[in-house]
């Protein structure tokens, strides 16, 4: 539908030929400004610093195109200042975004497209984010490979605050390798110097790549594949996956020499910092990656990490928190899409026990809803009995006094509303779906 929507709004837009080919009149050209609208529209997004939707987009573009047009030609265009957002990072603080306004976000798109198949080539095959035709899963299963192969002691590199450290200079000059178009060059420096809207206040930007506008992923790959090189040149096996990169050596020792000479290079050749508290070199089965463990066996299995496990709680708690007073048929319309994502991104896990648990514990929040919304002792032994328990044992736990969490975990509610119950409602079960995925594929 989305798909749609744009694709009937774009067809009110005119675009018109730029000039003879060069990479600005590619960024420019109908066909590519047509599917950049296209991804910006069906991606929805919230509104940059000057408020406009990407509803609103078709009409301004409509009536302000040629003008657009003519600055980006002439290497005139200014970029709007960014609206910053502060996002939780998943072990503590936060992370800040900066939303470009949707025109920014248009002409970045445009801009991406054109890149890409300039750049993507160039990249290691070791580097998996933001990549056409890569995904976080196959970085997961070369980490656990390499383990596999002997390398058994990762250096985990946490690049210190990456995106807000990057250097213009730096960046550029490796831009400018690939890039003759001047225009191209001076616009993605704009991008990149754009201020930061907070508060009302707008700072102007000295340093870093903000997160959040469609360019940001590819101008990161293009600055750590000098990192993918420098490690490939000195026969290191690793994986990495926008900024998070993990290399796999055979031993401890190996390991704090090789964090040694990566963060004299970072330092040297990218003038980044590496973050010494939170880099460490430690057993592959001790060290997440993106969302996953390792078992420590020779061949290593694949888990879910603890971490992963706690923020679906987390999320589910917050979900459920709203939905105490509602039926359980909306409930679970409402968490289903939660757990079948979930199960769709941790197909990979090799470990029953923890998705055997979690599926426990989703069933377990919904007989505690049930039973709140009982409320009356009475009203719970009468329904307890419509659900197939004798009169006696009904009563006696309807009338026990211990609280919600307790009962709905208690044997009589396991045997009132037990799996099977669950599964006739329509409950996504986690370990059932990734069964399913891996029978599939």
């Amino acid at each position: 539908m989305m798909a749609d929507r744009a694709q009937a709004s774009t067809a009110s837009v005119t675009w018109t030929n730029a000039e003879p080919d060069t990479l600005m009149a590619r960024v420019l050209a109908p066909a590519n400004l047509k599917r950049a609208y296209q991804r910006v529209v069906s991606n929805k997004g919230a509104p940059g610093a000057d408020g406009m939707t990407v509803d609103q987009l078709a009409g301004y573009v409509k009536q302000y195109w040629p003008i657009l047009k003519t600055r980006l030609l002439a290497g005139e265009y200014q970029p709007q200042g960014v609206r910053a957002v502060d996002i939780p990072k998943p072990k503590g603080g936060t992370r800040q975004l900066g939303i470009p306004c949707v025109v920014d976000r248009l002409i970045q798109q445009a801009l991406l497209q054109q890149l890409t198949p300039i750049f993507d080539p160039l990249f290691s095959d070791y580097s998996y984010g933001f990549r056409p035709g890569r995904s976080a899963h196959q970085a997961i299963e070369t980490a656990r490979a390499h383990a596999a192969a002997g390398h058994r002691w990762c250096v985990e590199l946490d690049l210190e605050k990456f995106f807000d450290r990057v250097n213009h200079d730096v960046l550029m000059a490796h831009v400018a390798r690939q890039i003759e178009d001047k225009r191209v060059l001076t616009l993605i420096r704009r991008y990149l110097e754009a201020g930061t809207m907070s508060g009302g206040l707008v700072s102007r930007r000295q340093e870093g790549t903000p997160q959040g506008g469609p360019l940001s992923p590819l101008l990161s790959n293009i600055l750590l594949n000098e990192l993918d090189r420098e490690l490939e040149r000195r026969g290191h096996r690793f994986v990495r996956y926008a900024d998070d990169a993990n290399i796999y050596v055979r031993s401890r020792r190996a390991g704090e020499r090789v964090m040694a000479g990566v963060e004299r290079f970072l330092s040297e050749r990218l003038k980044l910092t590496l973050n010494r508290e939170k880099s460490r070199v430690a057993g592959s089965w001790m060290c997440d990656y993106l969302g996953y463990g390792m078992s420590w066996h020779q061949q290593p299995r694949l888990r879910v990490a603890t971490m992963s496990l706690d923020r679906l709680r987390d999320r589910l708690r917050s979900l459920l928190r709203t939905t105490r007073s509602h039926r359980v048929a909306s409930v679970i319309e409402r968490i289903n899409p939660v757990l079948r994502g979930w199960a769709g991104y941790f197909k990979l896990s090799q470990s029953k026990r923890p998705l055997e648990y979690l599926d426990g514990w989703v069933r377990h929040k919904l007989r505690c809803i049930i039973w709140r919304q009982w409320k009356q002792p009475s009203t719970r032994a009468r329904n307890l009995m419509r659900l197939g328990l004798n009169e006696a044992r009904a009563c006696h736990s309807a009338f026990n006094g211990r609280g919600p969490w307790w009962n709905s975990g208690a044997p009589h509610m396991n045997q009132a509303l037990p799996k099977k119950l669950w599964d006739r409602l329509g409950l996504v079960s986690i370990l059932d779906t990734i069964t399913r995925l891996n029978r599939l594929t």
